[in-house]
């Protein structure tokens, strides 16, 4: 019985087509009957995927020289605004950025139609120089034509998020959906014990390099994330039971699927995008087979009421109760609902799973692990009189 492997012996055992692969769901369950070290010996992989919300996202285009040539300055797509600043014919356009014109279309829905194949209207406008003499370009452009459509996203797949309710005596709209008012309801954006960093809590196999899915396609984790915070009070199982660690995830748009990435709109909050993400965890050794073993139960989450300022914590539950429909709050039973999709992120983790199993996705090995005993600063508010 062997109790530890390397990366290279899973991918050995992939090209042979001897690989072991199930989802984080299926070694849950598995982990009711068998041991760490009897599923070592019969698991190489899990696979862990979610499908939800993910503000901090993005892509970078690449339009091609005109004839004559234009640096672009302002630009918009669609009349959503994008980013100038990055060189000629380089441009970023956040998920969010809303049209001007639209409050119901933005970036993600741009990003969206791209991937879909459709037209969409690029304007830029410059001041002309000597060696980029056109002053402006109205055009349509879509992803046969231009260079590159790269899928950049500073933040996604947090590790745990807080669940959402409401105190207050007005509904409000937030990015974790509509809150009623008086304990009305409680939303949450978490796929549980098929979270990719909920099953690799301690960073141990995940990190700068890991190949991934990302909308569909292969992709990579290209740093952490933003806000990635490793400080952050975790339950006996060793689970942060609030926000903590994040990926930056890069892609090839070309090749991702509207499937899992998906433009939405959040009433009186705004634009947000969709993103479907994918994880292997290689099953080195029995540490890492007990924590993709976690179950619902077991991962616990914070409580926080968005109807007041700094969202102060009201109490925790867990990812079974959550997800049973209601929850139990200052004897309250409250309905709980989700923002990400259970049942999309089943079927990128299976997409994941067949991928391995039919020698069409190999494991990398991280080039470099995440910081550890990282912690956020916020924003300080600096008047005129600041010294």
């Amino acid at each position: 019985m062997k109790s530890n492997k390397t990366v290279e012996e899973i991918n050995k055992k992939i090209r042979q087509g001897d690989a072991v692969v199930i989802t984080a769901e299926e070694v849950s369950k598995m982990a009711l009957t068998l041991s760490p070290e009897e599923i070592i010996n019969e698991v190489d992989v899990v696979t862990t995927a979610t499908f939800g919300p993910m503000c901090s996202s993005g892509a970078f285009l690449n339009f091609g020289h005109s004839d004559p040539p234009i640096r672009m300055e302002e630009i918009s797509l669609n009349n959503v605004p994008a980013s100038g600043g990055l060189a000629a014919v380089d441009t970023f356009i956040g998920a969010t950025e809303t049209a001007k014109d639209d409050p119901y279309y933005g970036g993600a829905h741009v990003i969206y139609d791209l991937i879909d194949g459709k037209d969409v209207l690029l304007k830029a406008r410059a001041k002309g120089t000597d060696c980029y003499p056109r002053k402006e370009i109205d055009t349509y452009i879509n992803k046969k034509e231009i260079n590159e459509m790269i899928l950049f996203n500073p933040r996604n797949a947090y590790q745990n998020y807080p669940a959402a309710t409401n105190t207050t005596s007005s509904t409000k709209y937030t990015y974790m959906g509509i809150l009623l008012p008086g304990l009305g309801n409680v939303t949450y954006s978490t796929s549980g014990e098929l979270s990719p960093l909920l099953n690799d809590p301690e960073l141990r196999t995940i990190g700068i390099g890991t190949k991934i899915l990302l909308g569909g396609a292969e992709g990579f984790v290209a740093w952490n994330g933003t806000q990635f915070n490793t400080v952050r009070p975790k339950n006996k199982f060793g689970i942060p039971t609030i926000n903590a660690a994040t990926l930056a995830v890069i892609g090839n748009m070309k090749d991702m699927s509207t499937e899992f990435i998906r433009p939405a709109v959040y009433e009186k909050y705004g634009v947000s995008i969709f993103v479907g993400i994918g994880i292997p965890i290689p099953l080195l050794n029995k540490d890492i087979v007990r924590t993709v073993s976690i179950r619902n139960e077991q991962i616990e989450t914070t409580i926080c009421d968005y109807g007041r300022n700094g969202h102060p914590a009201l109490g925790k539950t867990n990812y079974q109760q959550l997800q049973s429909g209601y929850i139990e709050l200052g004897g309250e039973r409250i309905q709980t609902a989700p923002l990400s999709s259970l049942y999309k992120a089943r079927i990128i983790a299976e997409d994941l799973k067949n991928r391995i199993q039919r020698k069409k996705f190999f494991l990398t090995e991280p080039v470099q692990l995440f910081p550890k005993n990282t912690s956020l600063n916020g924003l300080k508010i600096r008047g005129k009189d600041y010294e």
